[in-house]
């Protein structure tokens, strides 16, 4: 079943260590079947608090999407976004 990671972006800490995360990040795609759906364009909150970008990146499955969060390469790059920003990441199936 089709699955989806959501990335909420609440703030920036250290824009340097951000810059590092999204060049090795977008490196980290390599090899893995993901498909972006929406990258930090404009949003609107209805309800909660606002955030200040998302993302959304679908793969065919739940192994899929977790192959890709715990890969290496991935993780290389987590580490950067822990220290460059706030975020909320999480995973979900679809619907089907």
């Amino acid at each position: 079943m089709t699955a989806y990671v959501v990335f909420i972006k609440d703030g920036v800490n250290d824009q340097a260590e951000l810059d590092q995360y999204n060049a090795k990040a977008g490196a980290s795609i390599a090899g893995h079947p993901l498909k972006p759906l929406a990258f930090y364009g404009p949003n609107e909150t209805w309800e909660g608090p606002a955030a200040e970008g998302l993302v959304i990146i679908e793969f065919p499955d739940i192994d899929a999407a977790k192959a890709w969060y715990n890969s290496p390469a991935y993780q290389d790059a987590k580490v950067h976004r822990l220290k460059g920003a706030t975020y909320r990441v999480m995973v979900t199936e679809g619907v089907g």
